[in-house]
């Protein structure tokens, strides 16, 4: 028994043991009912993001825990290493086994192992299905701050969209790689000192938000990023951009916005909204019932734009960063 298994001798019944020594097939139950889940609460298609678990899984390479109660896997989390960041990348435990102390059970032993690497500082995780921000603290409580959010849903059956509209000396492009490194230091200006920056340190550097713009772009866990609803805003006479919105597909009728940001200099100009109005007429004429998106509940700005465009709170859940010292 390694040392981080001697630490949780606590939980005889369940156990938490390392992910490495189970099997795709015996954690297969609970990528389903997470799958399903998120399908129900976010009309959210998991499949691609589950596909990669089990791949890793199988591989014997993904890093995090599973809680099993006998021979039953009932729940896992995973994590990843980014230079001096851990990141939580998923956590759920079965509905009918999922208590507060299971859930600390999983995440203190993810947090104890990245505790104990060399040069780690840092860890974030945004987990949906943990749920809304708890009173209880969660473990190694005295290094974390907590960070409210909102998953927020524009339905095209409930709400009407209005036409977009011009914006003066403001040309609308679709988005496209070519976009990339300006949209990188857009982020990185547009972010400065703003509470998501405490949430995702990868806003706070140019070099950072080019990391952040590559999951968004090569990786599902945003969902499958969709150039047909994703529109930049450029000044038109000095070409200088000002405002990108980024869109993923999170299911065939789901859509979903990654990325919304507007230049400080043009925030009252109506950017935003028009930049949203675009993105949701093309999701539309995709063939989308929905699109969804997530916001920080302290940026009250954010939220009241969102809910004027037609959004509504589907759910709440948090942003945990711990910082070590």
């Amino acid at each position: 028994m390694n040392a981080i298994m001697a630490a949780h001798v606590e939980w005889p019944e369940p156990r938490v043991v390392e992910l490495r020594r189970i099997s795709a097939e015996d954690l297969e139950p609970v990528l389903a009912e997470e799958a399903a889940a998120w399908r129900r609460d976010l009309s959210w298609d998991l499949s691609s993001s589950a596909e990669l678990v089990r791949r890793y899984t199988r591989m014997q390479a993904l890093n995090g825990f599973a809680l099993l109660e006998g021979s039953r896997v009932i729940g896992y989390s995973y994590f990843v290493r980014e230079e001096s960041k851990g990141l939580i990348g998923d956590h759920y435990i079965l509905e009918s086994y999922r208590t507060a102390a299971r859930e600390d059970a999983l995440i203190d032993a993810v947090l104890s192992d990245l505790w104990r690497m060399s040069g780690l500082r840092r860890v974030e995780a945004q987990l949906l299905m943990l749920g809304s921000p708890r009173d209880r603290p969660l473990p190694f409580a005295s290094w974390l701050r907590v960070h409210p959010r909102l998953f927020l849903e524009y339905s095209f059956g409930g709400a009407s969209t209005q036409a977009p509209a011009d914006v003066n000396g403001i040309r609308f492009v679709p988005w496209s790689e070519a976009h990339f490194d300006d949209s990188a230091k857009l982020l990185a200006h547009a972010y400065r000192g703003n509470i998501d920056a405490e949430i995702n340190d990868q806003y706070r550097t140019a070099g950072g938000a080019r990391r952040f713009l590559s999951n968004i772009v090569e990786f599902p866990g945003c969902g499958t990023f969709f150039p047909g609803a994703s529109r930049a805003a450029f000044d038109e006479g000095s070409k200088e951009l000002y405002g990108v919105c980024l869109a993923s597909l999170v299911a065939r009728d789901a859509g979903h916005i990654t990325q919304l940001c507007v230049a400080p200099s043009h925030r009252k100009a109506g950017l935003g909204t028009e930049l949203i109005r675009r993105s949701l007429f093309a999701f539309a004429a995709h063939g989308c019932g929905s699109v969804g998106l997530t916001v920080t509940k302290a940026n009250e700005k954010a939220v009241r734009l969102y809910q004027q465009l037609g959004f509504v709170q589907r759910r709440s859940f948090a942003a945990h960063v711990w910082e070590f010292r």
